[in-house]
């Protein structure tokens, strides 16, 4: 399913959370919960002795927790039990906890902050910006990373005018605009920062979002005055938006004397917070 991934703080401890845009619900890692509300130190133990007190919660066990993608500490995705509010609901009244009432508060409230995220679209890219904080993303590369979103949603949105459907064609004219400018695809482009799950934009550079940027900008505008027609059309022109950027990247380059497409990712950004060094970001 098509998650959004996103980590919650609750009294300072952390809880991730996927928002399935299909269903439009949130799921919550169960494993964090249940830290939350018992402190243990080993919450699948907990969870194995719960559900052996509570038989009807584990002969339901499989429904309420599908496996969902949520990250782990290591950085990297991975499936993990979760459950969506009702979900959580329940498995909260198996759990004998003073933090049960607030921990309920706290949900409902996530759950009202994406009915208002909807509506108001900016509460999501304010709530995009605190997750980047608590990550440790300097706010010079979070500025850059919300233009490129911003840019980004305005290309899809332009090859959905434009007749694109399939994600399987989203991802080739991504790879087609991605390689003319950086000379990798998507897929060499991660390879190349030793990526496997993680988000590649996440992992650029300042420089290298601004370029990305300008790729899909170019294209963007390229395809509002051709209106293209075909998926051959929207490849070309996908082409096009990604030399502007390519051709930006090599007078760069020319300047400096040195690639400015970098192995570097965010793990590396992030050690250099705090010591003032904003440079590579």
């Amino acid at each position: 399913m098509g998650e959004n991934l996103a980590i919650q703080l609750f009294e300072g401890k952390k809880v991730r959370i996927a928002w399935n845009a299909e269903q439009e619900k949130y799921y919550f890692a169960v494993a964090d919960i249940v830290e939350v509300l018992t402190e243990t130190v080993n919450p699948r133990d907990y969870i194995k002795k719960m559900l052996r007190r509570d038989p009807e919660l584990k002969s339901r066990w499989g429904t309420i927790c599908p496996p969902t993608r949520m990250m782990a500490a290591d950085g990297k995705v991975y499936k993990t039990q979760a459950a969506d509010l009702e979900g959580i609901f329940r498995i909260i009244q198996s759990i004998p906890s003073k933090k049960a009432e607030p921990v309920r508060q706290w949900l409902a409230q996530v759950g009202s902050q994406r009915i208002d995220q909807m509506i108001d679209p900016e509460l999501t890219f304010q709530m995009a910006v605190e997750d980047y904080r608590r990550q440790g993303y300097s706010e010079k590369w979070i500025n850059e990373r919300m233009r490129s979103i911003e840019m980004r949603k305005e290309l899809t949105d332009e090859w959905q005018r434009s007749g694109v459907r399939d994600s399987k064609d989203f991802a080739i004219l991504t790879n087609i605009l991605t390689k003319a400018w950086s000379g990798m695809t998507t897929g060499e482009y991660k390879q190349y920062k030793g990526l496997t799950k993680e988000n590649l934009r996440d992992n650029m550079t300042n420089v290298e979002l601004a370029l990305n940027t300008l790729a899909e900008v170019a294209t963007t505008e390229y395809s509002r005055q051709s209106n293209p027609q075909t998926m051959a059309e929207n490849q070309r022109i996908a082409q096009e938006g990604g030399d502007v950027a390519r051709e930006a990247r090599e007078t760069m380059e020319r300047r400096l004397g040195r690639s400015v497409v970098s192995s570097e990712r965010a793990s590396d950004y992030i050690k250099s917070v705090g010591s003032g060094n904003d440079n590579n970001q």
